[in-house]
């Protein structure tokens, strides 16, 4: 039983992100833009481009590209930093706004859906037991880097 965990911890992700593609192929956004979209709504507006890409989980050169086909949808616009003229900020523009809402609530009703059948009690449990095997899991990353060095 235990030794299909990994495989299911690895399945889900890609299966959610296949369920959000096909619901948000209708609004004309590839995953790498709803992700990136979502994000930034997250993380708030003025994000250092470095930033959003940690946090999304891709080198920066990769997200420029995607930065560059929202800009050119009128969905963000990139700004220079005041202190650093070299970094870029981020920022939603108006006309992201009605759709980051589409988004939230296609997000949601799947994510209702996914943990149908489960209470609160089981969602809040299942949450800090990913938070625990995601903080292992960072634990012997840091540990092996460390090796490494």
């Amino acid at each position: 039983m235990h030794q299909n965990i990994g495989l299911k911890l690895a399945r889900l992700p890609r299966l959610w992100r296949a369920i959000l593609d096909k619901r948000l192929a209708p609004l004309g956004l590839t995953q790498t833009r709803w992700v990136t979209l979502y994000h930034l709504a997250h993380l708030g507006d003025g994000q250092a481009q470095c930033d959003l890409a940690r946090a999304i989980g891709v080198e920066a050169p990769s997200l420029v590209r995607t930065l560059d086909q929202l800009a050119e949808q009128g969905l963000i616009e990139r700004r220079p930093c005041g202190q650093d003229r070299r970094t870029k900020r981020v920022f939603l523009t108006d006309k992201a706004t009605p759709l980051l809402n589409r988004i939230d609530t296609i997000v949601a009703d799947a994510r209702r859906e996914m943990l149908a059948g489960m209470s609160d009690d089981d969602i809040a449990q299942l949450d800090g037991l990913l938070s625990r095997i995601e903080s292992n899991g960072l634990d012997i990353q840091s540990r092996e880097e460390s090796l490494e060095n």
